[in-house]
């Protein structure tokens, strides 16, 4: 009977993982693979190690990288995220097509839409004046004054 060395059992386990994370989302079997091949490295470097060092080693080393792994790829995610929908909106500039009072609605047209708006502030806004959209309640935006340089509101 063919005897393996371990190192190679490991290495071998770990380009599988690696193998098999390419058709799998989420980095785990990725952890996995990494793990098992650093593991590999270690027992060529230290012949004698026992199997119970060998697996602690394995299951540090993966956890290791499944955490730092996770915490990277949220980092490059989060960075990517764009906002989409009426999230979106938020931040945008309007212009008032009906005048909006302190204690009601009126419309802003923002990008080519009309939405129904709610004043931030206390005060009226007049049709055509610029707004700031600062967020956004089910089907209505809320909406404040545009400051412009120097100016105040």
């Amino acid at each position: 009977m063919v005897s393996l060395e371990p190192w190679i059992v490991w290495t071998a386990i770990g380009i599988i993982c690696v193998i098999i994370e390419i058709f799998t989302p989420g980095f785990l079997f990725l952890s996995f693979g990494a793990g098992a091949i650093l593991t590999g490295i270690l027992v060529y470097i230290f012949e004698a190690l026992p199997i119970y060092m060998q697996m602690i080693a394995f299951a540090a080393i993966t956890a290791i990288l499944f955490f730092n792994l996770r915490r990277l790829t949220k980092k490059i995610y989060n960075k990517n995220e764009s906002s989409t929908n009426v999230e979106a909106l938020i931040g945008k500039i309007g212009i008032v097509t009906k005048t909006v009072p302190s204690d009601g609605r009126g419309y802003v047209k923002i990008e080519g839409e009309t939405w129904s708006a709610v004043s931030n502030d206390v005060k009226e806004i007049a049709e055509g004046t610029k707004v700031h959209i600062v967020n956004i309640e089910g089907n209505k935006v809320i909406v404040s004054l545009e400051k412009t340089a120097g100016e105040e509101v």
